[in-house]
Formats: C-alpha cells, sequence, structure tokens
C-alpha cells in the first residue's frame, strides 16, 4: 500500500542524510546546554523547567493536523528548507538576548514556541519526502542509518557540548545548534527529487484533516502503534523533566558529567540502531517495538533507586544506557511501517496527526512531572513515570501490532 517502488537517488539520500546528521549533532549539543541554561543560569523553579520543556512541543496541539494538510499539499523539499531556516533565526535569538543581558524563563519559553512551530512542519515534510528518495526495499536499512547517525551524533555532541558549556557557555552552545539549521537548510535545499502535485483538486483543510485521522486511528496496526506511542511521550516528556532536575540538583552532576551521561545514552542508542534491522527482520516490526518498549520501566526503575551517592551516579548512566539501547531498536521498524503501510497521498497527514498528538502529550507529561516534583518530590513523579511506560508497552505487545510482519520484500512491495 505504500505506492508504486521508486527509483533510489543516492546523491539525493546522501544529502538528505548529512543534512540530518548534521542536525542532529546540533541538537545534541543543545540537549547539554539548554538544561544547564535553564537550571543553573536562570535558577528556573521545577514548574518552569517543565514549561521550557513543554514549549516546544505546544505548537504541535496547535499546528500539527494543519501541517499535515499543507506536506501533502505542498513540495516537501520547500517545506522542509523553510522550516530548518525559521528553527535557526528562532533558536539563534536565544544567546543573542543572553549577550544582551536581558534574556529571562518567559522569554525563552516565547523563543521554543517558535522553535517548535517550524519544527511541526519541518517533520511533517522530512519524515514524507524520505520515501521518495529511496526505493521501499532500502526504506528499512535508510532509516536505520538515519538512526544510527542520530545517535553517533548524540555520542559526540553531548561530550562536545559539555565541553562547549564548561568553556564557553550554555548560550555559545546553543548558538552551534542555531547554525547546524542553516547548514540543514543549505543541503537540503540542494536535493534533485520528483514530487508531482496532487492528482485531484485540495479539500477543504478539514475533511483532509479527517481523512489522516481516520487512516491514523483506524488502521488495525497503525492505530495501536500510534495509541502506544503517545502514551510513550507522555513518559517520556515527564522522564526527561525528572532527569535534568535529579542530575543537575539531586546528584550535582557538572555541565560535564551531564554532557557524559548523554553520550552514553547516544552510544547505547548507536547500537541499538545497528542491531535493529536484524532484529525486526528475525522477530517482525511489532515484536520488535513492543520488546523494547518493555525495557523502558525496568530502566526508570533503576533511576527511581538513584541517590547522591556514587551508587546513585552509576545507577542513572546504566539507566539511560537501557532506555538509549531501546529507542534504537525500536525507531526504525516503528517508521517502516508507518511509511510502508501508509498511501504517498496520505503520508503528510498520518505523519503530522501521530507527532502532533506525540508531542502535545510530551508537553502535559513535561509539566505534569514539573508540578509533581516541585510539589512531592522526585519519587512521586518517577512511579507515574515507571506506570506510564508500564502502559505503552502494554498496549503495543496486546493489540494486533504485535502480530505485524510488513516489511518491504525484494519485489518493492509491503
Amino acid at each position: 500500500m505504500g505506492g508504486a517502488a521508486r527509483p533510489t537517488r543516492p546523491t539525493a539520500f546522501a544529502r538528505y542524510w548529512a543534512a540530518a546528521t548534521i542536525n542532529a549533532l546540533g541538537t545534541a549539543v543543545t540537549g547539554v546546554a539548554m538544561p544547564v541554561l535553564v537550571v543553573q543560569l536562570l535558577a528556573a523553579t521545577p514548574f518552569e523547567v517543565g514549561v521550557v520543556n513543554a514549549a516546544q512541543f505546544v505548537p504541535y496541539a496547535l499546528l500539527g493536523l494543519i501541517a499535515g494538510v499543507y506536506a501533502d499539499r505542498w513540495r516537501r523539499r520547500t517545506l522542509l528548507v523553510w522550516a530548518s531556516v525559521g528553527r535557526a533565526v528562532s533558536l539563534g535569538s536565544v544567546p543573542i538576548l543572553w549577550l544582551l543581558g536581558v534574556l529571562q524563563v518567559w522569554m525563552l519559553v516565547i523563543a521554543l514556541l517558535a522553535f517548535g512551530a517550524f519544527s511541526v512542519f519541518g517533520f511533517a515534510a522530512s519524515q514524507s519526502l524520505l520515501p521518495r528518495l529511496v526505493s521501499p526495499t532500502r526504506l528499512l536499512s535508510a532509516n536505520a542509518r538515519l538512526d544510527q547517525t542520530d545517535a553517533a551524533a548524540q555520542t559526540l555532541g553531548p561530550a562536545l557540548g559539555g565541553g562547549l558549556v564548561a568553556v564557553l557557555g550554555a548560550p555559545v552552545a546553543i548558538a552551534v545548534d542555531s547554525i547546524s539549521y542553516l547548514v540543514d537548510a543549505a543541503l537540503n535545499a540542494g536535493i534533485r527529487v520528483d514530487e508531482p502535485r496532487p492528482t485531484r483538486a485540495p479539500a477543504t483543510r478539514r475533511s483532509e484533516i479527517r481523512e489522516g485521522l481516520r487512516w491514523t486511528y483506524r488502521h488495525p496496526t497503525l492505530g495501536p502503534l500510534a495509541l502506544s506511542t503517545h502514551v510513550w511521550f507522555i513518559a517520556k516528556g515527564a522522564a526527561m523533566t525528572v532527569l535534568s532536575l535529579l542530575a543537575l540538583r539531586v546528584l550535582a552532576f557538572s555541565a560535564l558529567s551531564y554532557g557524559l551521561l548523554l553520550t552514553v545514552f547516544g552510544l547505547a542508542t548507536l547500537a541499538g540502531a545497528s542491531l535493529a534491522p536484524r532484529t525486526s527482520m528475525r522477530l517482525g516490526p511489532g515484536r520488535a517495538i513492543g520488546a523494547a518498549r518493555l525495557v523502558y520501566p525496568l530502566a526508570w526503575l533503576l533511576v527511581a533507586v538513584a541517590t547522591p551517592t556514587g551508587a546513585g551516579g552509576v545507577l542513572l548512566f546504566v539507566a539511560l544506557a537501557l532506555q538509549g539501547l531501546a529507542m534504537g531498536l525500536e525507531n526504525s521498524p516503528e517508521q517502516v511501517l508507518w511509511q510502508t503501510l501508509t498511501p504517498d497521498e496520505l503520508l503528510g497527514r498520518a505523519n503530522a496527526t501521530r507527532r502532533s498528538a506525540n508531542r502535545t502529550l510530551a508537553a502535559i507529561g513535561a509539566l505534569t512531572a514539573g508540578a509533581v516534583v516541585g510539589a512531592v518530590g522526585d519519587p512521586i513523579a518517577l512511579v507515574g513515570v515507571i506506570l506510564v511506560f508500564t502502559a505503552a508497552a502494554v498496549v503495543a505487545l496486546l493489540s494486533p501490532l504485535r502480530g505485524a510482519t510488513t516489511l518491504p520484500r525484494s519485489d518493492g512491495t509491503a
């Protein structure tokens, strides 16, 4: 159902891949710099930390479904390029405001809201463009390569970010990520790809949105996958808020130590992504996803017993390694299921619909965790994280998703 096989475009994919890698490296640097900026330099309260973590996800609730419509109407490469330029400008405002000595938490929230708005359109275009750059038989390996380079960037990026923060400060490290989006835009602008215009006249936005929603949630395999992933994002949003507070305040990690923690996470994700194609072919993508999602509650159970001691720090490293391994194993089979089961004319809406819900729920998770930590402390928040991760795994394992075996065959069909 993924449409007719398309010729592979090695040069186009190489540019797309290079852009994604550079972007991922900058994002990984910001993954270290942003919590340090918010928690240490701006001295944000736990609730403010949750607000900052949620800010870039809020636009998905407001714009996500509309972005999907335009990702199916407009040329996806052009949409991706301008979204990257917008993200560069909005993120670049943060170090400028800091250098001017006026940066406050509410200003950071506004910048991240703008960043998130451009990201809504960028991700809808990016995930929908890939199937036009490689043949269906190469989608699994292409997604795995993207995951591997993303994980490699997450491995190098946190170490680089920790060093930049230690030497030059968090705002300079964030400026690196802003520049990476400009490079991303330049590389993607040079991609040569056939993007035929829609063969039918556009319907109203409302009817197109309904069509995307029906496909996403009524499909026997993709519906449960979407639901499980939505629940997973609630837990992930909460978990990352708790993690930054636990590591930087309770366990008193330095910027360099926090960077090393994320480096270990990146190495484990790289290992998982490298194993993903073989694991998915052996178990089937549905079982591979379900097995990976069982790992998250176990990992965060380790975080829950971390204490302000040397042993607590070690457990935090082990937990992040387990989470990284699970994320690497599950991401490429999940992407392939969406890309091979969804017709091209619906792919933008399907991607934007689920990403809109995912990021909205991640924002809710982040805000809730910040409020819970501020009111009753880390332990109760961690219990909630573990329970929600467990619910995501249960949905995946007890639904028709478990039996999903669809992967592109050598004849180019799904």
